[in-house]
């Protein structure tokens, strides 16, 4: 029997929602805590404001059968779950604490002798020791772990998710999970409460380290993708197909290069570097090159679209830019997905827009209606078949599986392929 009859968890996006209701799935009671009322609304009639194969299934069965409810205020339970956004603050790439500051004050009142709070959330190094100051803070007449080491009142950990847009629901379970707590009897605790559903290793460390693991596997993903992305700029300049150098590099026993895109977007592996620049900007050398790679290539395909319409202009001498069509394929930052967050492929469209004004049509086979900053940019969203007929530029973004279809495009049409697959 789990020492935890009742958890909470705040947040209830794409990594808090599955979380509760695994964790609910397993017989725990879960309370699930967001300021959307929308989405607690949601919830609460057993269905779901995002998009994750098999949750919306799950989540109607633990409401129905009264495991889980979803609140917009915190109430008592044995573990709260931090799993809330953190973005940057303006330009500069430097984290904003905000949320997790506002839900450590949100679960303050409501704490009590021998609770366990987890700060599942990809933050910087340290922030788990700075949500411990918000706590101790909020209540001085509870003792925390910078106090008194293992004899603390509210036990706390850092466990950053790691799990795939897509699998989340099985990669929650199936996964290792990395359990930072801030002393010895912090990680016992945290490791006995993911033990009711996950079937992985939890392996324990400090949370310093914890925080530390999270940004370094996202670094190490980034810094791979930027090689294989200046790699296409490279052989884009030398006349080498891309696509076919990487296969045989990779041929080597000891070579495995990734393949390159339009950039890199999603709200880890965009993100998460940036912390460690932030921390460190004066040794964090690569790491920085890197965010500087992927985040430059969005510019470098609209830069092979402009010389794509002036070749076109250069074939065509009576016809006129106006009245040109360019096909984005693709809107999502990964593959048949509809989570189009910190996405390249959105940046690239919308700018795209602003240059071709009217002129523009997105087809993403994965959503229904385009978002509004895109809407609002007079884009059309388009169905594929129909807009290939249309398009004088395609520009393939997301390699998509609807998107395999190279025999349907007309040798006329200027191509600018960031997949490969066309």
């Amino acid at each position: 029997m789990s020492q935890f009859n009742t958890i909470s968890v705040l947040g209830l996006g794409y990594i808090g929602l599955p979380t509760a209701t695994v964790f609910a799935q397993h017989g725990l009671n879960v309370i699930g805590v967001d300021v959307n009322k929308h989405a607690v609304d949601t919830i609460n009639q057993g269905k779901i404001h995002i998009v994750e194969p098999d949750l919306d299934i799950a989540v109607h069965q633990c409401v129905e059968n009264g495991k889980l409810r979803a609140t917009l205020k915190p109430e008592t339970a044995d573990a709260f779950l931090i799993a809330v956004p953190t973005p940057f603050k303006g330009d500069d790439y430097e984290p904003d604490l905000s949320y997790i500051e506002a839900a450590s004050n949100a679960i303050a009142p409501v704490l009590k002798k021998g609770d366990l709070v987890i700060l599942e959330s990809t933050s910087p190094v340290g922030a788990t020791e700075q949500m411990a100051e918000w706590l101790a803070q909020a209540r001085p007449d509870l003792t925390f772990p910078q106090q008194t080491g293992e004899d603390s009142d509210i036990r706390i950990a850092h466990c950053p998710e790691r799990v795939l847009p897509g699998h989340v629901m099985r990669e929650l379970i199936e996964n290792d999970r990395i359990i930072g707590g801030m002393t010895q009897k912090c990680s016992a605790q945290a490791v006995a409460l993911y033990k009711n559903f996950v079937k992985g290793d939890c392996i324990v460390t400090n949370s310093r380290t914890a925080e530390m693991c999270k940004l370094t596997e996202n670094s190490f993903r980034d810094v791979n993708i930027a090689f294989a992305n200046e790699l296409s700029i490279i052989c884009d300049r030398l006349d080498i197909n891309v696509w076919e150098l990487i296969s045989l590099a990779n041929r080597h026993p000891r070579v495995n290069i990734l393949q390159p895109g339009c950039g890199v977007g999603g709200h880890c592996i965009a993100v998460d570097p940036w912390f460690i620049v932030n921390k460190t900007p004066d040794l964090a050398k690569l790491i920085h090159t890197a965010r500087l790679v992927n985040d430059g290539k969005p510019e470098w395909v609209i830069s092979q679209v402009n010389n794509a319409v002036v070749e076109i202009l250069q074939q065509n001498p009576t016809r006129s830019v106006s009245d040109l069509k360019i096909a984005c394929l693709g809107l999502a930052f990964k593959p048949d997905i509809d989570d189009l967050r910190e996405s390249p492929a959105v940046k690239i469209t919308e700018k795209l827009a602003e240059k071709y004004q009217g002129q523009v049509i997105a087809v993403e086979p994965n959503v229904e209606v385009l978002p509004i900053k895109l809407a609002n940019k007079d884009i059309q969203l388009g169905k594929l078949e129909n807009t290939l007929e249309i398009a004088d530029v395609i520009v393939l973004l997301v390699d998509h599986k609807e998107f395999k279809v190279s025999n349907n495009i007309s040798e006329n049409i200027k191509v600018i392929d960031t997949k490969g697959i066309l």
